[in-house]
């Protein structure tokens, strides 16, 4: 019974593994594009699947709704099956800020990743052969 007793954050950590495979096959799926791109896809997705928004449903009795927090791209699925324009709005409001946040962590990790350029004082020496040519073994 401990598997039912705490389904709600079982349900969450089950949500958070199966978006970081999402993100993590995605990000690979999209390799043939440059790295500043692919960081921002990646980004926009993430921001996309882990913004998360507050819902309210009613319940059977009518007593009190029951209301909780749910990712936001769910919780905008659930407001257009229902035919509820205000809940949509709000939750499509927060899809297009968690995308924007993502954007922005995803340029924010290409500038933190991306490579050094060369120093300018390697090509004054034209002397030293490049790594790009093959260079023959010297013996002695």
């Amino acid at each position: 019974m401990m598997l039912l007793s705490n389904s709600l954050p079982q349900l969450w950590l089950i949500y958070g593994l199966l978006s970081l495979v999402v993100l993590v096959t995605g990000h690979l799926g999209i390799r043939f594009l440059p790295r500043l791109p692919r960081w921002v896809v990646t980004g926009v997705v993430a921001g996309i699947i882990w913004m998360p928004a507050s819902y309210a449903l009613p319940t059977l009795d009518q007593a009190e709704p029951h209301s909780g927090i749910a990712p936001a791209i769910v919780v905008a699925a659930v407001a257009m099956l229902q035919g509820k324009g205000g809940a949509m709005a709000g939750a499509s409001l927060l899809l297009i800020v968690g995308a924007a946040l993502g954007a922005a962590l995803g340029l924010a990790m290409w500038r933190l990743w991306r490579r050094p350029s060369t120093p300018a004082s390697r090509d004054a020496e034209p002397s030293q052969v490049s790594s790009h040519e093959r260079r023959e073994p010297v013996i002695g």
